[in-house]
């Protein structure tokens, strides 16, 4: 009697969960978001030869987006939106302007009375969704008219801010090497995105905005405090808008209503494009920031082909958009049908 036979099973099969669990991994977004700005970079490199304060440059025209990101990106993680992005920033500089132009408030004192504010709007906008059940939708609009409104109220003209201590900052430079720099509001960003990885991965509330956004029910039979934490997500926005507001007038020493209007879609897109669900549950605060460098490096790629119309920043991202809607959508199916 013969010995059955065996047939060797195909290679490609002892890969194939190795290769699943590569496709259902939450960091895969934001690990070709990163390969994307290399990718982007490299090409402007070799086409534009930039030199190397273009990379610094990134975060330094950009650090205002960058943490006001962060402020979106807590917001997302937990299930909500955030439209009021921009009216917060445009508000914060236009208070901090009238308090030290008009008032002479001492620039510190004034700085912490608008991070002061802009929390509180966070917070108020987050009790609105969670207390009376607002959508955040409605909620953040709503907040978009009312500080912008406010903005107009305080003044309808930019307002310069002459300070001493604020023009020092402004012109202030930490030297990185190689005649490269990096502004006071590019390091604030940088340890604003610190901060919020540490609280969003180390901290209970951290584990709480996460959990609430991956099921804010199953998160209420955990016994989390899901009305706490939603309306604390909101005010870390409306602090991070604030926070955002007063760098902006470092970078442009004044402070003007219709400043930032609309930057809380490129706040959002940053977010998203970065690797963070818009349903909730899944992302990460430095895949906001790469977000951001890809939008910048978009501009900066633009304007030195010379050629391109300022519209075509708003295609590539708009294109970016879809690709990584459609990747979190196919990271998403894939998991439930793992599930």
């Amino acid at each position: 009697m013969n010995a059955p036979t065996t047939v060797a099973a195909a290679p490609a099969t002892a890969t194939t969960p190795r290769l699943r669990r590569v496709l259902h991994d939450r960091r895969l977004p934001v690990a070709a978001t990163a390969l994307l700005f290399l990718m982007m970079y490299g090409y402007g490199s070799y086409r534009y030869s930039f030199d190397a304060q273009v990379g610094p440059n990134l975060l330094v025209n950009n650090c205002y987006l960058v943490i006001a990101a962060v402020g979106v990106t807590f917001v997302i993680l937990a299930g909500g939106i955030d439209l009021s992005v921009g009216s917060v920033i445009g508000f914060s500089g236009m208070l901090l302007a009238k308090l030290i132009v008009a008032y002479h408030v001492p620039a510190g004192v004034a700085a912490l009375i608008v991070l002061a504010v802009g929390t509180a709007g966070g917070a108020l906008m987050g009790g609105m969704v969670q207390v009376y059940k607002v959508p955040p939708f409605i909620a953040t609009l709503t907040g978009l008219f009312l500080f912008r409104g406010l903005s107009l109220v305080l003044s309808k003209e930019a307002i310069p801010v002459d300070d001493a201590g604020v023009t020092q900052l402004a012109q202030y430079h930490v030297p990185l090497g190689g005649g490269t720099f990096l502004s006071v509001g590019a390091l604030v960003a940088l340890v604003t995105v610190a901060v919020a990885a540490y609280v969003l991965h180390l901290t209970r509330f951290g584990r709480q905005v996460y959990a609430i956004g991956g099921s804010e029910q199953s998160a209420l039979l955990m016994g989390l405090p899901v009305g706490r934490t939603k309306v604390g997500v909101y005010a870390v926005s409306g602090f991070c808008s604030a926070l955002a507001g007063l760098v902006f007038v470092l970078y442009i020493q004044s402070g003007d209503p219709l400043h930032a209007i609309g930057l809380e879609l490129d706040a959002i897109a940053a977010v998203v494009i970065g690797g963070t669900l818009l349903t909730g549950g899944a992302g990460y605060v430095v895949g906001s920031l790469l977000g951001v460098l890809v939008l910048g490096l978009i501009k900066t790629i633009i304007s030195a082909e010379g050629t391109l119309s300022s519209w075509w920043i708003k295609i590539f991202t708009g294109v970016l958009l879809l690709a990584f809607i459609l990747l979190q959508r196919v990271i998403g199916v894939r998991g439930t049908n793992r599930a």
